[in-house]
């Protein structure tokens, strides 16, 4: 039998869910939320205002609760833990694999964590605290524990016989790692194979030994790329030994690729990606005010640099009316830059091997596109204010600003990340201060030497 195909949007859901909180039809609510996965119930979560969410989250089943705090954002589970008693949390947290519980073990409420701990046996405080010791945005932490491993040595109908033993694998397994004697990794055996040949074949004839393995201390966002770059859907996880500790699929690295994402697009407006979009007005506030408070500075120094011209602005009323469009002009060219700059940090494209050379090539495009809006911009002026003066200066005055703007755009990110700075999260800032100094500067030092 065929499944229906949903056509229904998050959009739709959120009118629906909106219309039945508000109606008290807690039914409807409650159907609404039997056809939802908990990924998907976590982003109609994020997608509600604060007391619509809580009554919403009081419907959610228990038995998923700990999977849909596992998929919204630090700043959410922080509100929905609230909301919670002590033996839902325990309940909600006992739920989750290994892995899983790592990610969200440090925002349980203290006394929550340590009646996990004791509820749990050995071997599993063992493995939480192993998955804890690695570094947060690690290979480490990604892993999963519940890697099915075979010797190279016995033949494929043992293997077939642990199988059976077994009685289900784990989830996403098309693959089981093999190992020596001493643990250590040395190739994969697809299921595919396991079950088209000769079961009395070994396991060393047909496993595959060209595979990636993966450090456990690698950063995530290189597991990503390396996910990427060769098509992998699950990848082993090994020490610098060499043995096996656990394996990595895809749909982690789905959640990685998403959460950089977020990431990026929110530090470009200097916005942390955990951010609650529905979150009170005064926490909200603050975070911005920060960054505003940078803006502010910056916006002074522009300003301080204009009023060293006070004079020349005075005089002649169309630098007044011209100055913006230099500025402007730059801080496009920069913002261009500085965008591919940062993909290309983020990817892992740009190094002291080729940054050089990126740096030309920027240049290169900007005394290109300088003097063909230079030229442009010249004429618009001339035939406005009837100046070739004018004209000449704001054109000279562009190629400038953009030439530095190219540059900016490469020097920037650079060295941010060699400080060890998130360039997403302040490259905007800086790069739009030197454009608007620069362009100031450069237009009206012209204007002032030339025309007074």
């Amino acid at each position: 039998m065929l499944m229906a195909e949903t056509t229904e949007t998050l959009e739709d859901r959120l009118s629906r869910i909106h219309r039945a909180l508000g109606d008290e039809q807690l039914d409807a609510v409650d159907a609404v939320l039997a056809d939802l996965e908990p990924a998907e119930i976590a982003l109609l979560l994020e997608s509600l205002p604060p007391a619509a969410r809580i009554r919403l989250w009081q419907r959610v089943p228990g038995e998923v609760d700990g999977e849909v705090l596992l998929h919204v954002h630090d700043e959410v589970r922080s509100t929905l833990l609230d909301d919670m008693d002590h033996e839902e949390i325990v309940a909600a947290a006992a739920a989750l694999d290994t892995t899983d519980l790592a990610e969200i073990f440090e925002d349980l409420p203290q006394q929550v964590a340590e009646d996990m701990l004791r509820s749990m046996d050995e071997l599993q405080r063992e493995r939480l605290e192993e998955t804890l010791s690695f570094e947060e945005d690690s290979a480490g932490r990604l892993m999963r524990l519940d890697t099915i491993a075979v010797r190279a040595d016995v033949s494929l109908e043992t293997v077939t016989r642990f199988l059976r033993w077994k009685e289900s694998v784990p989830d996403n397994t098309h693959q089981l790692m093999v190992v020596d004697r001493d643990g250590r990794f040395v190739g994969v055996l697809s299921l595919a194979r396991l079950v088209s040949h000769d079961p009395e074949m070994a396991v060393a004839d047909l496993m595959d030994q060209e595979v990636d393995s993966i450090r456990v201390d690698m950063k995530s966002r290189d597991v990503a790329t390396l996910f990427q770059t060769h098509d992998l859907v699950s990848a082993p996880v090994v020490d610098e030994a060499g043995l096996l500790l656990g394996r990595i699929v895809i749909d982690d690295i789905v959640d990685v690729i998403r959460e950089d994402s977020e990431q990026a697009l929110m530090n470009m407006a200097g916005l942390d990606e955990e951010e609650d979009m529905f979150a009170p007005v005064l926490p909200s506030a603050k975070r911005r005010a920060v960054w505003l408070g940078i803006n502010l500075i910056t916006a002074f120094l522009a300003a301080w640099v204009i009023g060293r011209f006070e004079d020349a602005l005075d005089q002649i009323v169309a630098l007044a009316v011209l100055m913006p469009i230099v500025a402007s002009m730059g801080g496009i060219a920069g913002s261009q830059t500085l965008t591919l700059a940062i993909r290309g940090l983020a990817l892992g494209q740009i190094s002291s091997t080729n940054s050089a050379w990126l740096l030309r090539k920027e240049v290169g495009i900007a005394i290109l596109n300088g003097v063909l809006w230079a030229l442009v911009v010249a004429v618009l002026a001339l035939l406005w204010f009837k100046s070739i003066a004018i004209g000449m200066i704001i054109g000279a005055a562009l190629v400038i600003n953009m030439l530095a703007a190219g540059i900016a755009g490469i020097i920037i990110p650079l060295l941010l990340k060699r400080a060890g700075i998130d360039p997403a999260l302040s490259g905007s800032v800086i790069l739009t201060t030197v454009t608007d100094v620069v362009g100031f500067m450069s237009f009206l030092g012209l204007a002032t030497y030339f025309l007074l």
